[in-house]
């Protein structure tokens, strides 16, 4: 468009010169230099409009995803062992992110062979500068984040629903320019909506949560007698990074405290902390987590948590320590162009209920191969959830499970 201009500035120009009026001819050229002038700015105003249009477009949601598939073979499971162990369906996932009118989506859907779930679903702002606020079914801050692990089954802390939790509120954080961050969140209900929820099953979730008190003639894995959930949660985390020649290093501590409702009335309150490293020099990462959390019910010594489709119970209080570290290896074989290889260790003691500690280390490697992921891992553990136990378990043997899951990420 801007050439046809210029085309037509010098057919103007022409016909001016050949003028029989050539004692006007200046005035006219004058004249028509600012209608030209007056043309030329309507075509930029175009063109930008074009590109205001372009940018406008280019806004919106994106989506990505996986398919995974699971293989393990256990010391738990004789039949599946003699087979030589068992591939499994894991899942197929949507995540959706994006920014539509200076407004954020974060979204993830999960469907697995025994249960769906959102993940998490929440919309962002920035609504100052450094400040940001998340809504919706939003990450409870808290901890090494995102996660305190290295490997597929992530640390202990998952399991009494301190890692990776995703409660329905409000979280608002603040990015430091000197390296500080602080996360302040306040979550109504859990995230199936709290005691009066409208899931149909309050185990079907992904994160794991309180859904009632454990009595004593209630087995481990059973539906709990006495529903409980938790509402009015209020989380803080602040974090520090220090910067050094090798990389840097993140120092922090997070606070949890909030109640818990039997539909009634209130029943009790549940509260928690940590303090947690995070490091990474050079090709090295290096995490740690010592945490505490402790549900006041009464005498209550065992809670009933759901998640993952099932129920499983954890002692009323207890501490936790997880300590990992990782390698990252560049390498150039075949389509895989990085390695990195890890081992996770993490012990839940000291438990209210005096049930015996549960131990997890975890031996692996993740491989990266274009848009293929695949997690190699060599699990030890005793008391462990999905390693033949549970937290709130009494065993003292040593479970094994050699676990490789292989997703296609888009």
């Amino acid at each position: 468009m801007l050439r046809s201009t210029g085309y037509i500035v010098k057919l103007i120009g022409a016909s001016c010169l050949t003028s029989s009026t050539v004692f006007a001819a200046s005035t006219e050229l004058d004249v028509l230099k600012q209608q030209i002038a007056q043309l030329e700015k309507q075509v930029s105003d175009i063109e930008k409009g074009k590109t205001g249009l372009v940018e406008a477009r280019s806004q919106g949601v994106k989506v990505g995803g996986a398919i995974r598939f699971n293989y393990s073979m256990t010391s738990y499971d004789e039949d599946a062992e003699n087979r030589g162990g068992d591939i499994d369906f894991d899942l197929v996932r949507f995540n959706f992110s994006g920014d539509v009118a200076d407004i954020g989506i974060n979204a993830e859907i999960r469907f697995l062979d025994y249960m769906r779930v959102v993940k998490y679903a929440y919309i962002n702002h920035e609504f100052a500068s450094n400040w940001e606020a998340q809504l919706g079914l939003a990450p409870v801050p808290f901890g090494n984040t995102p996660h305190s692990s290295h490997s597929y089954f992530m640390s202990p802390n998952y399991f009494v629903g301190l890692e990776e939790d995703y409660d329905l509120g409000l979280v608002v954080n603040k990015q430091g320019h000197d390296n500080w961050r602080l996360d302040l969140g306040f979550f109504k209900n859990d995230d199936l909506g709290g005691i009066d929820g409208g899931a149909q099953g309050r185990e079907d979730r992904y994160s794991v949560d309180i859904v009632g008190a454990r009595s004593q003639n209630e087995g481990l894995f059973d539906a709990p007698s006495q529903k409980l959930a938790e509402y009015n949660t209020f989380a803080g985390r602040y974090a520090y990074q220090f910067e050094h020649q090798l990389g840097n290093t993140q120092v922090g501590f997070s606070l949890l405290h909030g109640g818990l409702h039997n539909g009634v009335a209130s029943e009790g309150n549940h509260k928690a902390w940590a303090v947690h490293v995070s490091s990474q020099i050079n090709e090295w990462h290096l995490h740690f987590q010592h945490t505490q959390y402790e549900y006041q019910l009464g005498d209550v010594q065992q809670i009933a948590i759901g998640a993952n489709a099932m129920y499983d119970t954890i002692a009323a209080g207890a501490s936790s320590a997880n300590f990992g570290v990782a390698y990252d290896l560049k390498v150039n074989i075949g389509s895989i162009t990085e390695l990195n290889l890890y081992n996770d260790f993490g012990v839940v003691y000291d438990k209210i209920d005096e049930t015996s500690n549960t131990w997890m280390n975890i031996t692996g490697i993740s491989v990266s191969a274009g848009a293929v992921f695949a997690y190699i891992d060599l699990v030890h553990a005793t008391n462990q959830p999905f390693i033949g136990g549970s937290i709130a378990g009494n065993s003292d043997v040593f479970e094994r499970r050699f676990n490789i899951n292989v997703g296609y990420y888009f």
